[in-house]
């Protein structure tokens, strides 16, 4: 497998990234391709589609062993299931699957080719080993049945997305150090509730970097605090 490009995002650890693509939808990035790959065109007729897939490595979870079950969050991290009807990164192999928005494609840049994307659920420097068109009348299935069966709870309804969107509470000196465009992706981030699933404590004090600063944040109750 050849890796082709490398994604820029704001996310500087893995905590806080979007559990799935497409749930902060105001986040930017950018994907830039190695240099054998800067080619314009092995992306003619791109600019035809709204999405695009990216298959990318899970370069921050790679292991030499893997396990047939693991403990996803949505079912409290206590219960196992079989890793193939999950999405964890723990894996035979450490692929990830993302659907994006494509925002654009910078021709003029740098170091472009450059592909301006929406959504991305990727940490800053994952390496992407393909980019594929998303097709609408193949890849969509509304009707697809979407069900975590656990062992000692209810099942999980995935389709209905993550948990309920939180308010946020936002300094305007946060906001005025990252600039509009930015403070709204974070508050995005924010409201999707980046904590573990199990994790309910109002009084922790949890802290993620995000567009190269260090964001301290406490949840109470549906409002998120950033402290």
């Amino acid at each position: 497998m050849k890796i082709i490009a490398k994604i820029q995002t704001d996310f500087g650890s893995k905590f806080g990234v979007p559990r799935q693509s497409g749930i902060v939808p105001e986040l930017r990035a950018r994907i830039v391709f190695n240099k054998e790959y800067r080619v314009p065109e092995a992306l003619r007729g791109l600019e035809g589609f709204d999405y695009v897939w990216l298959l990318w490595d899970f370069s921050e979870a790679h292991r030499e062993e893997w396990s047939p079950t693991v403990r996803p969050p949505r079912l409290g991290g206590n219960e196992r299931v079989g890793v193939f009807a999950t999405r964890s990164p723990y894996r035979p192999n450490s692929i990830g699957l993302s659907a994006v928005r494509l925002l654009g494609i910078d021709y003029e840049a740098k170091d472009g080719p450059v592909l301006l994307v929406g959504g991305a659920d990727l940490m800053d420097g994952t390496p992407i080993y393909d980019i594929k068109p998303y097709l609408p009348y193949t890849d969509a299935h509304p009707e697809a049945r979407a069900l975590l069966q656990g062992a000692d709870t209810n099942n999980i309804e995935l389709s209905s997305g993550t948990r309920t969107k939180l308010e946020v509470a936002m300094p305007e000196s946060i906001i005025r150090k990252l600039g509009e465009d930015k403070a709204e992706a974070l508050r995005g981030v924010l409201a999707a509730d980046p904590r573990p699933r199990y994790q309910d404590d109002s009084e922790r004090v949890y802290g993620m970097n995000f567009a190269g600063v260090e964001i301290h944040f406490r949840v109470e109750g549906r409002k998120v605090i950033v402290i």
